[in-house]
């Protein structure tokens, strides 16, 4: 299996160590090309704005958008869940695909970041530890979105959307493999053009 990791800017590479811990071949992806052959795609915490110019500048938009239509798993973390959002509340270049409206920065600045005890469906054998580091909150959702995980204030915190997944929380900066497990076993049952997820 090899799961690609968008590699233009931000926490590309504690993704990399998480799969690389799984036995899963990482593949850093800045450019179309490098999308071929990949059984899904992690678009990793960062800076959104950045993202969008650097996939503007590199061609990525329209291949990005592609592959996720074409129905290979897209995660997206923090950033990466921005970069996904169809409704980001101001005007930078996103892919569009995913049908919520996101507020970026919801906790406040870097010195605000926390952790705390999530429950995740599908995870539910233990609780997961949740890193928020400036991190965005989902607002609402469309119809096809189904909502994963929420804080104790009913703030929504993981969704999923056919092939899509997205989390405001950084799995990469635990110990905790679980998620990124998740994902591999997505990718793995998944083939192009057929919805990843099962609802």
């Amino acid at each position: 299996m090899r799961i690609g990791v968008l590699a233009l800017q931000g926490d590309f590479i504690e993704h990399e160590h998480m799969l690389a811990r799984l036995g899963i071949e990482a593949v850093e992806v800045r450019l179309p090309r490098e999308l071929e052959g990949l059984d899904g795609l992690i678009m990793p915490g960062g800076e959104s704005t950045t993202f969008g110019k650097l996939a503007v500048r590199f061609g990525l938009v329209e291949p990005l958008r592609a592959f996720a239509q074409s129905g290979r798993p897209v995660w997206g973390t923090c950033a990466g869940l921005i970069f996904l959002a169809k409704d980001v509340g101001r005007d930078q270049v996103t892919l569009g695909l995913m049908d919520v409206r996101v507020k970026r920065n919801a906790f406040g600045r870097q010195i605000d970041s926390f952790i705390c005890d999530l429950q995740i469906v599908g995870l539910e054998d233990k609780p997961f530890p949740g890193v928020f580091i400036r991190a965005p909150i989902i607002e609402s959702v469309g119809e096809r979105v189904h909502t994963l995980c929420r804080l104790e204030d009913g703030t929504i915190v993981a969704a999923r959307q056919d092939n899509l997944l997205a989390t405001a929380f950084h799995p990469e900066l635990t110990d905790d493999l679980r998620m990124h497990a998740l994902f591999a076993q997505v990718c793995e049952r998944s083939s192009p053009g057929r919805v990843a997820y099962e609802t």
